[in-house]
This record gives C-alpha cells, structure tokens and sequence, in this order.
C-alpha cells in the first residue's frame, strides 16, 4: 500500500522531492500551453479531418442550437480569464516560498490532466464526436471533484486557477455538450427537460457558496449563467430557459458578493460584524475562512 502511494500521482502529500517539482513545473507549463493553443485556434478554425462534418468550436455552439447554447463572446472572456488564472497558479510552481511551492505541486497532478482532457474535448467536439466528448467531460468532472474537495484550503489564486474555474466551466460544458449530444434538440421535450436541468447551476452553485464559502464557484457559475442567458434571449425572446438562466445568475451574484466582500474585509458577514484574526489570512482555507 505504501509502494502504490508512492508512485500514485494523486496521492494526497505533505511534502514533493525536487524531481517530481520539476516534473511538475514541465508537465504543467507545456499541458497548459496544449490546451491553450488548442482552445485558440479551434474556437475560430474548423478541423480539415475526421469522419464527420465538424467545425470551430462556436460553430458547433451555433449549428447545434440547444436550451444550453452559451454566447461565444461571454464564454471566450470566460476562457481568457480562466487561462490566465492557470498561469498564475502555474507561477506558483516557481515561487521562492517552499510552502507556496507544495501547496502547487499538490494540486499538480490533477491539473495536468485537467489539460489534458481539455484538449481531448476539443479535438473530439470540434469533429463532432459528441458523445465522446460528453465521456471526457464527465471523466474530467469527477477529476476536478476529486481535486477540489480534497485539496480546498489553499490560497485563492492557486483554487481558483486549478480548481473553481475549470470545475465550473466542465459542469456547465456536460449539460452545453450533452444537449447537443442528444437528438432532436428543438423537440419540446427537450426544451422542458432543458427548463428543469437549468436550475442545477443554482443548486451547485449554492452548494458552494453557502457550505465553503466559495465566491470564486459562485462568481464563475453567474458568468456562465449570462452566457447562457444571451445565447438563449438572442435565440427565442419569448421562452423561459433565458429568463431562468438571469435569474440564476443573479441569484449567484448576489450570494457570491455576500460572502466575498466579508472574505476581502475581514468581517464575519456582509453587515459588519468583525471576526477575530485567525492566522496567515492568505493561507486560510478560501473555502472556509477560518
């Protein structure tokens, strides 16, 4: 049992050898720049292979109209911010600080192949093989489950770049990637079944927001809800799904400023109750704040 926790790349540790920082300064740096780069170019590039009539991946989002189809813009912004977040986090893997530097490392493991099932998932949607697509981002759901609930109290800029982010975003991608996935997109029970799922952004977002504290999830999730709700409005003014996806999202937003602006101050909640200092405020557990 020792062996395999040893050579188990996810195995929950306290402290990394200098190979395996090495190791993982590489593997992060070059995934990153894969899923990058990939992201990139297929969000306005259509693949020239495959069985299938394929396209860029806002082409996909447009041809295949669902209840979930989000607006390319809000979502691009989204990945921008989501890349940048990644790099800071991949930063922390050079840092001076040896503590700064295991608490990356930690985290490492999943990261990498969160990248790697990224660029898996493009390469699959943009050549339309949906449900191979919808099976990677299930896979990386339970990756970055696994990651976030086992490895929540590290600092903001290391959760919310490795973990809260790309969670969100895989979360909502299984409900935008399974409705195309599905057959007759337009039929009415699909859109029902689309009016019911929708909520599911609020509960999980809730979920987070209210048991950890999360504002990154919170504040991630009401991104990808306007998203959702734009594409939607733009699509059918008279429905439902647009104005669920708004009110989601405001609902998210709000919660999300009632636990974030407490965090940033330094109060136990949004009316001002003080609470007393509890250590290196950077290093408490985001999730908990305390």
């Amino acid at each position: 049992m020792d062996r395999f926790h040893q050579i188990n790349p996810f195995a929950k540790r306290d402290s990394h050898t200098t190979t395996s920082i090495t190791t993982y300064k590489v593997l992060s740096l070059l995934t990153w720049l894969l899923s990058v780069v990939t992201t990139v170019y297929y969000d306005t590039h259509a693949p020239t292979d495959g069985k299938y009539l394929g396209g860029s991946i806002w082409h996909q989002n447009y041809h295949h109209y669902s209840g979930f189809t989000q607006n390319a813009v809000i979502t691009s912004i989204y990945f921008v911010v989501m890349f940048i977040l990644q790099l800071i986090y991949t930063s922390h893997l050079f840092s001076s600080d040896a503590t700064t530097v295991n608490a990356a490392a930690s985290v490492s493991s999943h990261f990498i192949l969160n990248n790697l099932l990224h660029f898996a998932w493009v390469m699959l949607f943009v050549r339309s093989h949906f449900v191979w697509s919808e099976i990677i981002l299930i896979i990386n759901f339970f990756n970055l489950s696994s990651l976030y609930f086992r490895h929540a109290a590290y600092t903001k800029f290391i959760h919310a770049g490795a973990v809260s982010w790309p969670l969100a975003w895989t979360f909502v991608a299984i409900y935008w990637n399974g409705a195309i996935m599905v057959p007759h997109q337009h039929s009415l029970v699909a859109r029902i079944f689309a009016n019911v799922f929708i909520w599911s952004l609020l509960g999980y977002g809730l979920f987070f927001i209210v048991l950890y504290k999360d504002y990154t999830m919170g504040f991630a999730l009401s991104v990808l809800s306007a998203s959702l709700g734009v594409a939607q409005f733009f699509r059918q003014i008279i429905a439902f799904q647009w104005i669920f996806a708004f009110t989601i999202m405001s609902v998210l937003f709000v919660a999300t400023v009632l636990v974030a602006v407490p965090a940033w101050t330094g109060r136990d909640d949004f009316f001002g109750n003080r609470r007393e200092p509890v250590g290196d405020a950077e290093r408490a557990p985001l999730l908990a704040d305390n």
